[in-house]
């Protein structure tokens, strides 16, 4: 658990800095139109980044801070939900599933593992009593 939240840490604060320093890169790679607005793309940069530091911090003790890799889980999920509702109303291209593999996929089976070990092992408890 411990390796996998501080590789996704890694991974998020690499990929925000990214985002936020050069915000039209992706667009250029994959052949799209870059946004209208990057400070848009940037905010969402800032947002992945901040994720990886809740995911370092719940490496520590990832059964106690299991709501931080649920938040993260739940974001890896809408996320291509998202996606398959603006690809199909056709608001963006689907070039853009690129970002999904590696922000979203790959992550899928890993957290799911360590949110079912939380609820074998400590019943999902919030708070201690």
């Amino acid at each position: 658990m411990k390796v996998t939240l501080r590789a996704a840490a890694i991974y998020n604060l690499v990929w925000g800095a990214w985002v936020v320093l050069f915000p039209n890169h992706f667009f250029e790679l994959v052949g799209m139109e870059p946004l209208n607005h990057p400070m848009v793309w940037q905010g969402m940069g800032m947002v992945i980044g901040v994720y990886g530091l809740g995911y370092w911090w719940a490496s520590y003790d990832p059964i106690r801070h299991w709501p931080i890799v649920a938040v993260g889980f739940l974001g890896k999920i809408f996320g291509p939900l998202g996606f398959i509702m603006n690809y199909l109303n056709g608001d963006v291209p689907f070039e853009f599933i690129y970002t999904l593999i590696t922000n979203d996929f790959i992550w899928w089976i890993p957290f799911f593992i360590i949110l079912k070990r939380v609820h074998t092992t400590s019943n999902w408890k919030l708070y201690e009593a």
